[in-house]
This record gives structure tokens, C-alpha cells and sequence, in this order.
């Protein structure tokens, strides 16, 4: 098991997209952020293939993870001894 480090940057994305579902649907965002949970588990797990971004960013490495139910990714790098979240893209 790789190690799961997450950038500041992508923690606050995730943060603003859940207040901002829970801002248009009282409970909404706290789904959001169990999707979330739930997403870094199976990438913490290494349980679940990831999908290469198209373009450079494949190229150099970049994968991602769609959540369910909602329209966003988990954007990772992976490395030999971590896994590290970049991004959490809508």
C-alpha cells in the first residue's frame, strides 16, 4: 500500500465543492464529501484501475478517478511509495 498524500490546493476544491452542494441542497454536501472518502479509500486500497488523462497530462503520468453520483474526479500523480491527489476537477 502506497502512501495517499493530498495536496493543499485540491483539499480546499473539495472543501468549496461540498459547501457549495450543501449550500444548494441541505445534506447534499455531506454526500459529497463521503464520495470523496469513499474515492480516496479505494486509491489508498490500490483496488480500483484509474483512467490516464488525455493529452499531456497522461503523457507525464496523471490519472484520474470519477466519483459516483457526482460529476467530479479525483486528478492523482502516481509515484513509487505514494499516490498524490493534485486536483479534485469538475
Amino acid at each position: 500500500m502506497r502512501l495517499l498524500r493530498i495536496h493543499a490546493a485540491a483539499a480546499e476544491e473539495a472543501a468549496e465543492a461540498a459547501a457549495w452542494y450543501e449550500k444548494e441542497r441541505p445534506g447534499l454536501g455531506a454526500d459529497f464529501e463521503h464520495a470523496v472518502d469513499a474515492a480516496l479509500d479505494l486509491l489508498e486500497q490500490e483496488v480500483v484501475p484509474l483512467t490516464s488523462m488525455p493529452g499531456v497530462a497522461g503523457a507525464r503520468g496523471v490519472k484520474r478517478l470519477m466519483l459516483r453520483r457526482f460529476p467530479y474526479a479525483v486528478i492523482v500523480r502516481e509515484r513509487d511509495t505514494e499516490i498524490f491527489v493534485i486536483a479534485f476537477a469538475h
